[in-house]
């Protein structure tokens, strides 16, 4: 079990911390802007997205919720699962700070892999290291995708590649709300093997909007392991609480605005 399921942030560094801020717009503007989302290309999306982004990004000042990690293996040798339970509070612009309420089941897991995860994130979100993990035109080339249909309110699917292949990057599919321009559900695999060990995985992300919000709601993230076997993460996102933000402000979607992405 520990060579295998044993890598820094193996599953989680990106796909956290795209919680988006705006405005919500009344019935008939949200009609309005359906109608004209519905005619723009994914070049306009994604400028709009990173734009949208940008201004969320800067006006959240603090937020709090509680996370419920999971994790079981299911194999050779033997079953095994591991759970913890903790606060997390956000400030601008790149301080995570992890309060651990409660733990269970296997000590291994939880120190080696879901304490590793909090922590992953907190040193991703530091300084400039989201820059090289955000969903930019600075790392991922866009295009149209195939819509599966079960996502009817995010109505632009794209499909993501990134444009150099790592451990910490991913590729296949995002869908983008057409009034907010937030990313409301992701469905990908990492770029790059993060593990000899693990064969494949696939990670399924998504999004709610609570109040002026959209905030993580649930990942779950599959891995099948090369020996037998399948590792299921899964992350509860409950308890929202905005401590603090600003008035959101319109940004020119230039280069410097596009290595901004979401919130950290």
């Amino acid at each position: 079990m520990k060579t295998y399921l044993h890598h820094r942030g193996w599953l989680l560094l990106l796909w956290l911390g795209m919680g988006l801020l705006h405005p919500q717009p009344s019935q008939g503007q949200s009609r309005a802007l359906q109608n004209i989302a519905a005619h723009l290309t994914p070049d306009q999306v994604v400028t709009q997205m990173v734009r949208h982004n940008a201004e969320r990004a800067n006006a959240l000042g603090s937020y709090r919720s509680r996370r419920l990690y999971t994790l079981d293996y299911v194999g050779f040798p033997t079953h095994l699962h591991a759970a913890m339970l903790l606060d997390m509070t956000y400030t601008a612009p790149d301080k995570k700070e992890f309060t651990i309420i409660s733990k269970s089941g296997n000590e291994w897991l939880v120190d080696h892999i879901l304490k590793r995860l909090a922590d992953s994130e907190r040193e991703a979100s530091e300084g400039d290291n989201w820059k090289r993990n955000a969903l930019t035109t600075l790392n991922y080339d866009f295009a149209s995708a195939a819509d599966d249909g079960v996502s009817r309110s995010c109505s632009y699917a794209l499909a993501v590649e990134p444009k150099v292949a790592t451990k910490f990057l991913y590729r296949g599919r995002v869908w983008v709300d057409p009034t907010d321009f937030a990313v409301c559900r992701i469905e990908v695999e990492p770029a790059k093997n993060p593990s000899v060990w693990i064969k494949r995985t696939d990670i399924h992300h998504s999004y709610s909007k609570i109040g002026d919000f959209w905030l993580p709601k649930e990942n779950k993230s599959v891995s099948t392991i090369r020996i037998g076997g399948r590792a299921t993460l899964t992350i509860e996102y409950q308890n929202y609480q905005i401590l603090a933000a600003r008035p959101v402000e319109a940004t020119e979607a230039g280069p410097a605005v596009q290595s901004a992405g979401g919130l950290r």
